[in-house]
């Protein structure tokens, strides 16, 4: 199935009898064909525990199931549009900045403190992510958003990338990831680059920034 870009800002499935795909509530711009929409209050393949434990942090970003068969066009807030085909490898990303994904993956909540500890929920809340994020995994496609396009970094062994929290989208592959700091004595006294904490990635894989510091 996949995804087909029309634009900066909107993609277009194909969906065939027998598949399925899911989307923010809300992102489907138009269709053709026989296409049914409904919510989906468990989050996709996540399961029950990985909806309870969003919503009891108030991090829920409701989900619809889409299937039938036809053309259907997804687009959010005219925010630019990236897709991400997966091979068998994982995606972390918010929930969010998700579009749209193929029902082929597998998808899971990850609690932010399990990566890192106490520096790890930090990390969510300088993201701006809260304490929990998005794991799809398997083979498909994700189309997510961001402000401004998105351009993807290489992450290689022994090398580590260090990003803007802000500018964060999501990440793939075996990379670990923590929260580093930037502080010293100009940013005490109020003359520093405003660049306080930076995200370091490394291992092997990818990381998605995005051409802007806005969230959504």
């Amino acid at each position: 199935m996949g995804f087909t870009k029309i634009n900066g800002k909107m993609v277009e499935a194909l969906l065939v009898p027998g598949q399925r795909l899911f989307s923010q509530r809300g992102a489907m711009l138009a269709y053709t064909g026989d296409v049914r929409f409904t919510p989906n209050i468990t989050g996709g393949q996540g399961g029950v525990m990985s909806m309870i434990g969003r919503r009891v942090a108030n991090e829920d970003t409701p989900l619809m199931t889409v299937e039938g068969q036809g053309r259907v066009m997804f687009g959010h807030g005219g925010h630019h549009v990236h897709v991400i085909d997966l091979v068998g490898d994982t995606l972390y990303v918010e929930a969010d900045r998700l579009l749209a994904f193929e029902g082929t993956l597998r998808q899971s909540t990850m609690f932010m403190g399990s990566q890192g500890g106490v520096m790890g929920m930090v990390r969510g809340q300088v993201t701006g992510q809260g304490l929990f994020t998005t794991k799809l995994e398997g083979q498909g496609a994700v189309a997510v958003m961001a402000h401004g396009g998105v351009f993807e970094l290489p992450i290689v062994p022994g090398q580590s990338v260090h990003v803007d929290p802000q500018a964060y989208v999501a990440h793939r592959g075996q990379v670990q990831n923590k929260l580093s700091t930037a502080l010293g004595w100009r940013d005490m006294i109020g003359r520093g680059s405003g660049e306080a904490f930076q995200l370091e990635l490394s291992g092997q894989g990818a990381v998605y920034v995005q051409a802007s510091e806005e969230k959504l």
